[in-house]
């Protein structure tokens, strides 16, 4: 009886095919359950068996499983997104195979009350409250003060999220979550929160283990958009153990220790302050930029955990891998975009990845959708990865046309 690897749901930018892929390479049948498999990227691949089923009905996913288990032995059952990483929880306990504790990855994933775990453990955070009308958004930003961070209680991506710096940003931005342009999947809940400004790092966790921190950049405000990335950050010894204590106190606070944690700080003032700690790992490219920089593959240890195996951790090498997302300037037609080919060819370039086609309408909305695809390069120092990530950038090129009225 084939051993298979259960995936559900489905995930953005690429980790979808990383864990279908992982998945084949330790011999496993990947079996993705999703309410609607076009959206992911993983359908695309080969020899992956793809079900539709409602994923907000725990039942029915139960259901499949079960009727699953006829034709395969379910090795382990995991999800590469936040949004089903509970219920992967929650299918692990009803058939007895590890995962994470999924009381622990809903609380976690309500920002809300991920904060007060937080705040009650002493962890710095910036100052929040929570809104659930345009009144409570005004006075929770009065309390806190201009600016302010303005954003959905449950959610990923940067979306919704906006940095509001007057009076008439913050009546635009709640106007835009509460007037019907934002959909919300339960009732309203806004989190304001104090901008805390400086240098953003990303944490990469598995289980109990810091594996490593990189730094990331964004464009310009009011949105918060990837520009790119670099890994590992260049801190120095006592930065980085700083933002790693911290990090272990946030598995503490909030239950977690059980595969990956991927947390987002800003060094501020008064050292790093937690903005947010995600019970997955950090979207593609970050763990082929891991693998590239310390040849530890996230992907993989994930799966080995949630099949019940060992996963290896240990540090091979050491590198620093940089990464540039392709961002759309405009809104219009994607006419062409090209030179992946030219931009691959450079030495020391990893890879190269769009994530939308010729013909695609562009229509930015300042969060992961406005990213056009991305690159990523190696090297030895940062110096010598940044000029080969440029290379391949200036390969690239795209063209974005004004949508005709009507079309």
């Amino acid at each position: 009886m084939a051993r298979a690897l259960i995936l559900v749901g489905g995930t953005v930018m690429g980790s979808g095919l990383l864990y279908v892929q992982a998945a084949q390479r330790l011999g496993l049948q990947p079996i993705t359950l999703s309410d609607d498999p076009s959206r992911y990227d993983n359908f695309g691949a080969k020899d992956v068996e793809t079900i539709r089923v409602d994923t907000d009905d725990l039942d029915a996913l139960i259901r499949e499983c079960s009727r699953l288990r006829e034709t395969y032995e379910i090795a382990g059952i995991t999800s590469a997104r936040d949004a089903f990483y509970a219920t992967a929880g929650k299918l692990c306990r009803h058939f007895d195979l590890p995962g994470p504790n999924p009381g622990a990855i809903e609380q976690c994933c309500d920002k809300y009350t991920q904060r007060q775990l937080l705040a009650a453990s002493r962890v710095p955070i910036p100052a929040y409250r929570l809104a659930t009308n345009a009144a409570d958004v005004e006075n929770s930003a009065a309390e806190i003060g201009l600016p302010v961070i303005v954003k959905p209680a449950a959610g990923s991506g940067s979306v919704g999220v906006r940095l509001c710096r007057t009076a008439d940003e913050l009546a635009e931005h709640t106007n835009y979550l509460l007037g019907g342009q934002h959909i919300w999947q339960s009732a309203p809940r806004i989190l304001v929160e104090e901008f805390a400004r400086g240098p953003c790092y990303s944490v990469d966790i598995m289980g109990n283990e810091v594996i490593g921190i990189g730094i990331g950049d964004f464009a310009p405000p009011p949105h918060f958009v990837y520009r790119g990335s670099t890994y590992p950050a260049p801190l120095r010894g006592d930065e980085y153990e700083r933002i790693a204590d911290i990090s272990l106190s946030c598995l503490r606070a909030l239950g977690l220790g059980w595969g990956p944690t991927g947390i987002e700080f800003r060094w501020t003032e008064r050292g790093p302050v937690v903005i947010e700690v995600n019970p997955r790992l950090h979207g593609s490219p970050n763990p082929q930029m891991v693998q590239l920089a310390h040849g530890v593959d996230l992907i993989t240890a994930h799966i080995k955990l949630a099949i019940g195996e060992e996963c290896d951790l240990r540090k091979r090498h050491a590198q620093t891998a940089v990464a540039r997302f392709l961002v759309a300037d405009r809104d219009g037609l994607l006419d062409w975009i090209g030179g992946d080919s030219e931009a691959a060819a450079v030495s020391g370039v990893a890879e190269v990845k769009f994530y939308v086609q010729p013909k695609t309408p562009i229509v930015r909305k300042g969060d992961y959708r406005d990213c056009l695809g991305h690159v990523v390069a190696a090297s030895s120092s940062l110096p010598r990865a940044e000029a080969i990530l440029q290379r391949g950038v200036d390969a690239i090129d795209w063209s974005i046309i004004p949508l005709r009225d009507g079309s």
